[in-house]
């Protein structure tokens, strides 16, 4: 199929820039939850397990629901009802492999009902010794001040555990030549095809950024294809991946101002002469395409601060970060609730794969380095009012006073909170302002994390959601900016197959987002809502290209 004589042992070769990377475990798309032990036990049995015991059962429904607009999202396999006996393959060997990971779960079922039935105000001393087996050890209890009780894990302590299996971490290889072909990630397992290259190594292994260093620097293709131990049937598809020909160089922004690019979704690029901050990675490739977009080519090949905003699938990528995990200097991460579940440790979760210099930021801290600095501005909502601390919009903070708050999907229920924070910093100049306003129910995302089924409609007012109208409003109101960009709203479609947003003329988010852009016209105030790509440069005002 594939002709090995193209490229030679000698030849110096490039990978191709639409070469993807997809971490794995267990054979599914890899998201923060499925990192941390205990959350990646629970979504592998409330989540993985349901699906796969679902589409063993009735394959034709899940077939039927993919095609189904309204369903987008949705817990469905798409192999078109096929391949029914390859997921009963992966379902015994989930349940052969993961068999600790699901007592773990029994476990944090049995030490909930613990708690509901025998907490009832009195010292727990007397509970440590009826704590299931597999968590002792592992898990603190305690009180809130209400008396209300739960526990905490220890988080670091399973990361050194059996629960913590690199054994099931894998990561896929393959081309990507369009926007559209690829499946709902957290729905659909990863089955091997004549075009996905697996690769069986932990997700830290210096080998990916030995490959991906190839995007800037060549190196020999009998070193790169020696690292890695292929049948010649995968070489074959390997060689596949590289190319002789230099990408186009980049080149460093040398003016006196700042240069701002938008990549889609999130993904905004800041850069000035001394400093690069890269917010929210989630880039695309370079292929043909008729919707313009900046892509991996279009960053330097260094990032000094790469800034996360909050733990969810779009936001953290490990597809885009482990791609360029070796250009990144700095990870700068929200701190987490220690040890709630729903709240893993974004720092322990990249530690474990491979980062490095990975910077915690609370509420209100500043970091400050040489042309700007970086302060934590709390972030509301969006986070079906779980007890979730990973979260920070970002504010920044350059030498003249020029200030960029990135709000991502920060939702402003309650803008008193905003003043006092306007107390302090003053108006901000430009915003970046999440406003995927509709948003999934806390199920989607927390549903596995749960050991009591909620009520749907208490499900259903428990969105995930960023600002509508009325709120944004009041946050433009509050900071008084001379530009309001709109954007993390999922509206490329190269984000279909992690955010399953597919918008209409009448859909909420469009619509209230199209009510700031009248607000801000009539108090003329600078504002577009976001897509594709946008180059936005500020010297002594703001230049919109």
């Amino acid at each position: 199929m594939y002709n090995s004589n193209q490229i030679k042992d000698t030849d110096l070769v490039y990978i191709k820039p639409n070469l993807a990377i997809e971490a794995l475990v267990d054979n599914w798309y890899a998201w923060a939850h499925l990192i941390s032990p205990a959350t990646a036990a629970m979504n592998i049995r409330g989540r993985h397990l349901k699906i796969i015991n679902s589409y063993i059962q009735n394959p034709k429904i899940h077939a039927s629901a993919v095609k189904t607009p309204k369903m987008l999202g949705g817990p469905f396999i798409d192999y078109e009802g096929k391949r029914v006996d390859e997921i009963k393959e992966l379902k015994e060997n989930t349940l052969e492999q993961c068999t600790d990971l699901l007592e773990m779960c029994t476990a944090i079922d049995d030490l909930n009902e613990l708690l509901k039935n025998e907490a009832k105000g009195y010292s727990l001393n007397s509970l440590y010794d009826k704590i299931p087996e597999v968590l002792k050890g592992y898990v603190e209890l305690f009180y809130d001040l209400n008396n209300n009780p739960s526990f905490r894990i220890y988080e670091p302590l399973l990361y050194n555990s059996k629960y913590y299996k690199e054994s099931l971490q894998s990561f896929n290889l393959f081309l990507i030549t369009d926007d559209d072909s690829r499946s709902f990630v957290l729905s659909t397992p990863k089955l091997a095809n004549e075009e996905i290259l697996q690769i069986k190594l932990p997700l830290k292994s210096p080998k990916i950024d030995d490959l991906f260093e190839m995007a800037d620097h060549p190196k020999k293709y009998g070193y790169i294809k020696s690292i890695f131990d292929l049948t010649p049937q995968q070489e074959a598809l390997f060689q596949t991946f590289f190319t002789t020909e230099a990408p186009s160089t980049y080149k460093k922004y040398m003016g006196e101002g700042i240069l701002t690019r938008y990549f889609g979704h999130a993904s905004i690029f800041v850069e000035t002469k001394e400093t690069t901050i890269l917010v929210d990675p989630v880039i695309s490739y370079g292929y043909e395409s008729d919707i313009s977009r900046f892509t991996y080519a279009d960053l330097p090949e260094a990032v000094d601060y790469l800034l996360i905003t909050h733990n969810h699938q779009d936001h953290v990528l490990f597809e885009t970060l482990l791609r360029i995990r070796h250009k990144v200097k700095n990870i700068v991460v929200p701190k987490s609730n220690s040890g709630a579940l729903q709240d893993p440790s974004l720092k322990l979760m990249l530690r474990q794969i491979g980062f490095k210099n990975i910077i915690e930021l609370e509420e209100m801290e500043t970091l400050t380095f040489k042309d700007c600095s970086i302060t934590g501005i709390p972030f509301l909502g969006e986070h079906s009012d779980l007890d979730v601390r990973s979260k920070l919009c970002h504010l920044v903070t350059f030498k003249d006073g020029y200030k960029m708050m990135f709000a991502a999907d920060s939702c402003n229920i309650q803008p008193r909170i905003y003043e006092k924070i306007h107390e302090i910093v003053g108006d901000i100049d430009m915003i970046f302002l999440g406003m995927e306003c509709e948003g999934a129910p806390l199920t989607w995302i927390y549903g596995p994390l749960m050991s009591y089924q909620l009520e749907r409609d208490k499900d259903a007012s428990r969105r995930l959601a960023g600002c509508d109208f009325e709120q944004s409003k009041a946050l433009i109101d509050i900071f008084n900016p001379k530009t309001v960009f709109i954007y993390a709203m999922g509206m490329e479609p190269w984000l279909k197959y992690i955010s399953s947003i597919k918008y209409t003329d009448e859909s909420k988010p469009i619509v209230e987002s199209n009510r700031v852009l009248e607000y801000c016209k009539a108090k003329n105030i600078d504002s577009e809502r976001l897509f594709g790509e946008k180059i936005i440069e500020y010297k002594q005002e703001i230049l919109m290209a």
